[in-house]
């Protein structure tokens, strides 16, 4: 009988993995997030990334970060969905209650009310670049409120190709 491969990834590996991957399907030209929600066992629920709503062309709404005084409605951010409530709202089957979400980013105060009322017990997130802004640290505040768990990814500089 042969030994099993000790080479193989880890499930938080594997799972901010298809959050990166789901990260790519963003069309934002600046910020890509993907997210990758999880079962208590292991298994994929839900996935998303940061974009427009269904419906909303990528073609015609608005790619720009700026909030101008001369024209208000030409910032992605009045249009854009993350990759959180994304994901939430992708998921089709019951309760989210006690599973894990995997993130690129730590996520913003209006998504940690959506990881909150999902019923979402862990975050662990690969990057937390705006921990000092207002609405992750409101996130934050609201998460240990909330009992929410999170850490941050832990990499193990091994390096995964995949060729498409």
């Amino acid at each position: 009988m042969s030994e099993k491969r000790e080479d193989y990834i880890n499930w938080d590996e594997y799972f901010i993995g298809v959050a990166k991957l789901s990260a790519k399907r963003s069309k934002d030209p600046n910020t890509q997030v993907g997210a990758c929600i999880v079962s208590e066992d292991n298994k994929i629920l839900s996935m998303g990334y940061n974009g427009f709503p269904r419906g909303c062309s990528d073609e015609e709404f608005p790619w720009g970060k700026d909030l101008e005084i001369s024209d208000p409605y030409n910032a992605k951010y009045l249009y854009s969905t993350h990759s959180e409530l994304n994901a939430i709202l992708n998921y089709r089957g019951g309760s989210l209650e006690g599973s894990k979400i995997y993130v690129t980013l730590f996520p913003c105060n209006e998504c940690a009310k959506a990881i909150i009322q999902a019923g979402i017990k862990t975050i662990i997130y690969e990057d937390d670049k705006y921990a000092d802004s207002p609405s992750v640290r409101a996130s934050k505040r609201m998460l240990n409120a909330a009992g929410v768990r999170y850490y941050e990814y832990q990499p193990s500089g091994r390096k995964i190709e995949i060729t498409v």
